[in-house]
Parts: structure tokens; sequence; C-alpha cells
């Protein structure tokens, strides 16, 4: 989400010395864009060691996309001159530039406009970019053969999953359709998931990633993908990032907040009451996700290639 915010901070400093500190989980998301001269792991070590080694690099500027306390903290024991960020988690006083947080209905829906308003209040863009779909730069990786991605997981609790049946039709249906092999991807948390949906699809070429791939192995992958399938979830933002195919499937989550960007994917959802309820279990009978139905998601995911 906060991809389109740091390309425009490049645009803005196009010969600044830019480093983005970052926890080693999500690091390699950073290491081939062209915003960033640096990646600082931030490996959980103590705020004041972080901050004091920081404070020998001689920042001028720190922009703090993040929202804690300890973010602003960082930022001040490393006595960084220039300090931007929202006014959250009772940080102001930590901050040089204080920024108030926009109120509902002031900026579009989607998370990542949170982040360019925040550069837009702080004066350091005049206005949100006329191109702000979230990409990631360029993978190269190329197999020879067609690959359905297949990601039917999803952190926060089971709401936000498609049901793993579906799931593996819809793979089978389209690896039938392209004459491609499937790749089904995960945490470790989620290996048990995807060996169901890898059973379900006894008979087919697949291959389980789940818990075996570091972040920058799986970007690697995925850009391989001709298509993937997906619930909302962190697979589904790199997939479309990359310009890959994908069809996310969203019940419990606001897609219009959190949904891929970009011409290359699809949201799938069906349309009931109580969705989106935002909730981690759902109380009920699961209706979001029971009444989008496998042969929906083919025929869309069809839709975003070319025929053979």
């Amino acid at each position: 989400m906060s991809l389109p915010a740091l390309r425009a901070i490049r645009d803005r400093f196009p010969k600044a010395r830019i480093a983005i500190l970052a926890k080693p989980s999500v690091a390699d998301l950073y290491i081939h864009e062209p915003f960033a001269d640096e990646i600082i792991a931030y490996n959980l070590q103590s705020s004041w060691g972080i901050g004091h080694e920081l404070r020998h690099r001689q920042f001028d500027c720190a922009i703090l996309l993040q929202n804690a306390f300890e973010a602003a903290w960082i930022a001040w024991l490393a006595k960084i001159p220039t300090r931007i960020g929202y006014k959250r988690d009772g940080r102001q006083l930590l901050l040089t530039r204080a920024v108030d947080v926009p109120k509902p209905g002031e900026i579009p829906r989607h998370q990542r406009f949170y982040y360019l308003e925040l550069l837009r209040r702080a004066g350091l863009i005049d206005a949100l970019p006329a191109s702000d779909s979230i990409r990631l730069g360029s993978r190269t990786a190329t197999t020879g053969k067609r690959v359905i991605g297949v990601s039917p997981g999803a952190a926060y609790g089971t709401a936000k999953r498609w049901i793993p049946e579906r799931f593996a039709k819809a793979a089978g249906a389209l690896a039938e359709a392209r004459g491609a092999s499937i790749a089904l991807f995960g945490t470790k948390s989620e290996r048990a998931l995807c060996e169901e949906v890898a059973r379900l699809l006894n008979g087919r070429e697949v291959i389980n990633y789940a818990g075996e791939t570091t972040l920058a192995q799986f970007i690697f992958l995925a850009a391989g993908c001709e298509l993937f399938l997906t619930n909302d979830s962190g697979s589904m933002h790199i997939a479309s990032a990359l310009g890959v195919p994908t069809v996310a499937i969203f019940g419990a989550t606001d897609d219009t907040a959190t949904g891929p960007t970009g011409s290359n994917a699809r949201v799938v959802r069906q349309p009931v009451e109580c969705s989106p309820c935002l909730l981690r279990e759902c109380p009920i009978d699961h209706r979001c996700m029971t009444g989008v139905s496998a042969e929906r998601v083919v025929k869309e995911a069809l839709s975003l290639v070319q025929p053979l």
C-alpha cells in the first residue's frame, strides 16, 4: 500500500539518498525498487539501539508512513531534524511536522491514498499523482511453461477465505484450459490448507510452496505465473502489483479500501447484506464466500488472458 507514496518521494527528491527502514520479513519487497538506495533491516532490536545507530547516519528527514509511536520515537532518538508523520498514537510532540489524519470522506477510500495524502498535507507533493496504482518493478521469471498461481490462505481469520474445494475446482479448470501446472503459495501455518487443495487437485501437476519460500522467492515465482487466484491477502497485492492477471475473491473485507489495483486485476464478490463485516470469523453461514462459484472465478480469470 505504501509503494505509490514511496515512488512519489523519489519523484520529489530525485537526487536524494533514500533509505527504507523495514523489518526483515518485508524488506525484500523493496530491494529491486528504484526509489530505494538502501534497505536498513530493523531486526526488532531495542528502539534505543536502532535510534542511536541511525543517529550516526545523519539523515536530514524521516517520513513516517507507519502510524506507531515507536516509529516517531526512533526518529527522535536518531536526532533527525525533520520528522514528518500523522498525528497518531500520541506521538505529535516527537514530530516536527505533525499532520492531521484525514477524516472519513476527505480522501478516496483505498488505503494507498492514506500514505499519499500524508505527503500532500506535509507539502511534499502538490497533488495526488496521475498514476497511483500499486506496482512493483518487473521481475524476470520465465520457466517456459504456463503456471496458475493459487494462494488459498489469508491472515487474521477464516472469514476472508474462499472455500478450498472451489479453489481446487477453479485452478483445475484453468490448468486444463491453459495447459498449465499449478503452484500453491502460503505461509508455514497455511501448509496444511495448501496440502488440502493439492489433494483435491489429484491428477494435476501441482507444486506446494507453502512455508518454503522467502518473500523474495515468492515474488520471483509469482512473477512467472500466467494467472493468480487468491483471497484478500498479501499474495494478492504482490501478484497484482507485478502485473500478473489476478482474480481476488472478497467477502468479509472491503475491496474499495484494500483491493488490488491496475487493469490486470479483478475482484469477485457476492453481494450480501452483511458484507463487508470486517470480522475475523463468520458468525453465521459464510454466505459471502459460499455464494461465489468456481465457474464465475474461472470466467473472470480467462477474461484476463488471450485465448490460446
